[in-house]
């Protein structure tokens, strides 16, 4: 479907596209292979599985969870970049910035999986689509990047980590009072002889879990930089959905006036918290109506009045000043409101996925080292690798219910610590790892957020 729209930007454009889309299939590769051994250590270093068949099962997981992910995290990045100020400047500025953007984060990456660092994906896009986003800002004006959403999505990151390392503390203490047969609390022999079947079954589907909802949350963070990417580009095709239907979305703003007009009718007192949410459904009818998909700032200004409208009615919500009837009919309107600007493409997730799985079957083995052998002074044990992985998982399936990005890398690296902390207490850490991993975590979004700063500056005097 996007070659068909291709045709419509110049040579010089049609090529940038192809490398920039090209550029977030090496982050999200990249993404793959540098948060493999958040999955694959403990199977690895517990001698579950053989290292080539668990990174083979790890990436087919996150190939399926990145496919089964939704939207909401996706967005979430979308929200991140300025689009509305984006669509006032040339096409040059917006191919410089998104050059910028996917650049700062790839060399982050590579350069922190080279050295064998657990880095944080999220934190690396988060902090260049900042980065870009304010060099924007600086230079054009206008709203600049969203800091609420970037506060919301800095909270979640700095969050995780703690919440994965105490949890797991708990859930190993917890572990040593229920289960009776202490085998698991053993660490392999140096044989080639493989754990119990009762713990391989326990190791594996902790694996898997990690290895699913890191697809979910981190497949979505690729589809949304994927996304934004094509508006950039091509933004009368992809800033509003596809499948948008002037008579669907007019109808949704039409039984909201309707519903909020009877409330009026029925109770004048409240004429003056509707009156303007009225007028506003009134003037974007009328928007859409004229509305040609030949200026994009004409479907940009569209695209921004039902995100407005939207937030209205949230606001709305909250306050309180609905009725239960009109509440209801308003959240259900949102809904159909909400997908004129929020879908996403099952071409754009499939490659996401797809990058993301086969990334995951390459480059695995620096990071896993690190994961397994220099975090704790002692060998990782079965539980110590179960109980990691089962708080990584339910941290990051967590955070992608509520559409937070989380670090699948310092959620996991954060809770085997913990493990090793419940074992032997706080001496049991090998002091320079964890330094390193602090000085990673710390420096990746400022690291980050001025390198697309600075790209964003160069390539707008280049391109």
């Amino acid at each position: 479907m996007m070659l068909g729209f291709v045709v419509d930007l110049s040579a010089s454009a049609s090529v940038l596209l192809v490398v920039c889309i090209l550029a977030v299939c090496f982050f999200e590769a990249i993404n793959g292979f540098h948060d493999t051994a958040n999955a694959v250590a403990t199977v690895i270093y517990t001698k579950t599985l053989p290292p080539v068949f668990a990174v083979i099962w790890a990436g087919a997981w996150n190939f399926i969870g990145a496919m089964l992910g939704g939207i909401a995290v996706a967005m979430g990045m979308i929200k991140l970049m300025p689009l509305t100020d984006m669509m006032a400047v040339s096409l040059n500025e917006n191919i410089a910035l998104v050059l910028s953007i996917l650049i700062a984060a790839i060399a982050w990456n590579l350069g922190t999986w080279y050295f064998g660092i657990p880095c944080s994906s999220s934190h690396t896009m988060i902090g260049a689509l900042l980065g870009g986003g304010f060099a924007f800002f600086s230079i054009h004006g206008g709203i600049g990047p969203n800091w609420d959403k970037a506060k919301d999505i800095g909270l979640s990151l700095l969050v995780s980590p703690l919440f994965g390392f105490s949890l797991a503390i708990g859930l190993m203490f917890l572990l040593r009072v229920l289960v009776k047969k202490k085998t698991i609390f053993k660490s392999p022999d140096d044989t080639k002889k493989a754990p119990p079947v009762w713990i391989r079954a326990i190791l594996i589907t902790t694996c898997t879990l990690v290895s699913y909802f890191h697809g979910n949350n981190d497949g979505q963070k690729g589809v949304g930089l994927l996304m934004v990417v094509l508006i950039a580009f091509m933004p009368m095709q992809f800033a509003l959905n596809p499948n948008f239907s002037k008579d669907e979305v007019k109808n949704h703003i039409v039984n909201v006036q309707s519903a909020l007009s009877s409330e009026v009718a029925a109770d004048s007192s409240r004429l003056a918290f509707h009156a303007p949410l009225i007028a506003f459904c009134t003037n974007l009818n009328s928007a859409i109506d004229t509305l040609d998909n030949k200026s994009k700032t004409q479907v940009f200004a569209v695209r921004k009045g039902v995100q407005d409208l939207n937030k209205k009615l949230e606001a709305s919500l909250k306050t309180q000043v609905l009725s239960g009837a009109t509440a209801k009919v308003v959240k259900a309107e949102m809904k159909g409101l909400t997908t004129a600007y929020e879908y996403r493409l099952t071409w754009v997730v499939f490659l996401v996925s797809l990058c993301l799985g086969v990334g995951t079957m390459i480059g695995w083995k620096r990071i896993v080292v690190t994961i397994g052998e220099k975090i704790g002074k002692t060998h990782l044990t079965y539980a110590q690798g179960a109980s990691a992985e089962l708080c990584a998982a339910a941290t990051i399936g967590v955070s992608s219910y509520y559409g937070l990005p989380v670090s699948t890398t310092h959620v996991l690296s954060s809770g085997i610590a913990g493990t090793m902390v419940a074992d032997g207490g706080v001496k049991n850490l090998r002091r320079k790892t964890i330094t390193n991993i602090a000085l990673a975590w710390l420096l990746t979004l400022p690291v980050c957020f001025a390198g697309a700063a600075i790209l964003f500056y160069l390539f707008r005097m280049i391109i």
